[in-house]
């Protein structure tokens, strides 16, 4: 499983511009079986997602749909979304055949008000991607490891963020957590630039189930890195050495 994690500065509100980027970088990345984008990536971080956010068949999942198809590749990243249930930060998931699976980000950053306008996801969402299990998770849900405990029923932890560079220290610290207390690998995906509130450096970065760094982009810059998961070592680690057998139950 290769997997292109992509680490993109982003144009404010201007999701036609920001999607015509994010299509040149994919096609410029080694051919990969999955490529993931940051939060919000179409739009930057709007807290306010009126006049932001899109409908649920909107402009950005048709242009993922269309990227996927083309690539025979998955296309993943988190899009503010406009719903009858109230507007949602949530992460798609979209597999060449035209399906996607999301997750509503289930933790909003009260911090930064998202809890004001958006209405959190209630349910933990596990995609089977080509062998790989993959756990969807947004920004602020790092901090929460109940949430994420794995359940013997993922692989990697896909994480994508805004996270600003003010507090990118708890960014490394919780990657490399999650890793290890969950036994698996850990795609982390965060932006650079600015946005009308923050700073962001990045940090993107896969975390294999030891803590260790497999791959990092650089710091502050526009970049993208290509990882393989090596699934074979992953299991024969579990199997060795079997945490998640003596884990909690909540």
């Amino acid at each position: 499983m290769k997997i292109t994690l992509l680490q993109r500065d982003i144009v404010w509100g201007n999701a036609v511009e920001n999607t015509k980027l994010a299509d040149v970088a994919i096609k410029a990345a080694p051919k990969s079986d999955l490529y993931v984008l940051p939060e919000m990536f179409s739009t930057g971080f709007v807290s306010e997602p009126t006049g932001m956010a899109e409908t649920e068949n909107g402009c950005t999942l048709t242009w993922m749909k269309q990227v996927a198809a083309e690539l025979d590749a998955a296309v993943a990243g988190s899009v503010p979304v406009a719903t009858p249930e109230g507007f949602r930060n949530r992460f798609y998931f979209v597999k060449p055949d035209g399906t996607e699976v999301h997750y509503d980000k289930r933790h909003l950053f009260t911090y930064g008000g998202e809890n004001k306008r958006y209405s959190a996801g209630e349910e933990r969402v596990v995609v089977e991607f080509r062998g790989v299990r993959f756990m969807l998770s947004v920004c602020y849900d790092l901090r929460f490891p109940v949430w994420l405990r794995n359940q013997e029923d993922y692989d990697c932890l896909l994480t994508v963020a805004s996270w600003p560079t003010v507090r990118l220290g708890a960014w490394n610290t919780l990657l490399r957590a999650r890793a290890i207390e969950n036994q698996c690998y850990v795609c982390g995906v965060n932006r650079v630039g600015t946005d009308p509130a923050c700073e962001y450096s990045g940090g993107t970065m896969c975390i294999d189930a030891y803590g260790r760094d497999v791959a990092v982009c650089p710091s502050g810059e526009e970049s993208a890195v290509t990882v393989e998961l090596d699934m074979e070592k992953l299991n024969s680690f579990r199997k060795k050495f079997p945490v998640l057998k003596d884990r909690d139950v909540f």
